[in-house]
């Protein structure tokens, strides 16, 4: 692992920070502090192709063969030097020197590669070496890979040792979703699977809110949205992180994605608390 200063900031998420293949650390914004990413996708492949994804070369695909040694040699010496060296005080602002969360996340969908309930094993492994098991093992996924039986295998395993996964929602009619996220899904699937994660392990919905050609979602947008929560079980789910792009996008579609106002993220905040929903606003 590389000695070098490193400059954390919300803003800047560059899985090669760190010049590991696997490992990086972020300042999380909704985390609040520092996350020790896991990205399993460093071909950069996705099976979606969200509007607003800050991947650069994004491409479709899935996760690469998961080399675990190399995995485990990076993490074991980053969690090393956090815990037991000085990279905390030497990289992150004061305020934020705190190890929030290890994040399966990176440049791609996560459960996309074959060797997920493997990884899941290996980081808790390592949680429990350096004494971590209260910090969280953190899933940041689409949820489209649920059907699987090795996600969902995975998925329980984390559920078990106190995980939680973040499910990412960002619309609820079929158009919408083909136009943020890029792939055609049946609505009934996306219930679904988040209704089957949720049973699973502790899941939170994230949702980005934004403008596409200056135009913020419409009523009719929202109120989809929210049966798609209502129809999984608002009981079930922890709550909704609502957050907006404060980082630009490196897809194509760019330049028709633009920020919307923090009354407008409170506002949609307001109707998903209404379903009886905790709702955190990150703009």
């Amino acid at each position: 692992m590389t000695s070098r200063k490193i400059e954390l900031s919300v803003r800047n998420h560059d899985r090669d920070l760190a010049g590991m293949t696997y490992v990086y650390p972020v300042l999380s914004r909704r985390a609040g502090g520092v996350s020790v990413g896991v990205n399993l996708n460093p071909n950069n492949a996705c099976n979606w192709h969200c509007v607003y994804c800050q991947v650069p070369n994004l491409v479709r695909g899935a996760a690469p063969p998961i080399d675990l040694a190399r995995l485990e040699m990076e993490l074991d010496g980053f969690l090393a030097a956090l815990v037991i060296g000085d990279w905390l005080l030497r990289n992150a602002p004061e305020g934020a020197r705190e190890v929030r969360d290890i994040a399966l996340s990176g440049n791609g969908e996560p459960t996309s590669a074959a060797a997920f309930p493997e990884v899941v094993e290996l980081i808790h492994r390592l949680r429990q070496k350096y004494g971590l098991t209260r910090v969280p093992l953190r899933l940041i996924t689409n949820g489209s890979l649920l059907g699987r039986e090795r996600v969902r295998a995975g998925i329980a395993r984390m559920g078990e040792i106190g995980g939680e996964v973040w499910f990412k929602i960002d619309a609820g009619r079929p158009e919408d979703i083909e136009r943020i996220n890029g792939v055609r899904m049946p609505v009934a699937r996306v219930v679904r699977n988040l209704a089957a994660c949720a049973q699973l392990c502790p899941t939170w919905v994230q949702t980005c809110v934004f403008r596409w050609d200056g135009v913020g979602p419409d009523a009719q947008a929202l109120a989809a949205y929210l049966d798609v929560l209502e129809r999984a079980g608002c009981q079930r789910l922890r709550g909704v992180m609502l957050y907006g792009v404060a980082r630009p996008s490196m897809q194509p579609e760019a330049p028709r994605v633009s920020p919307v106002s923090v009354a407008e993220l409170e506002a949609v905040a307001e109707a998903i608390r209404k379903k009886g929903l905790t709702v955190t606003v990150s703009p």
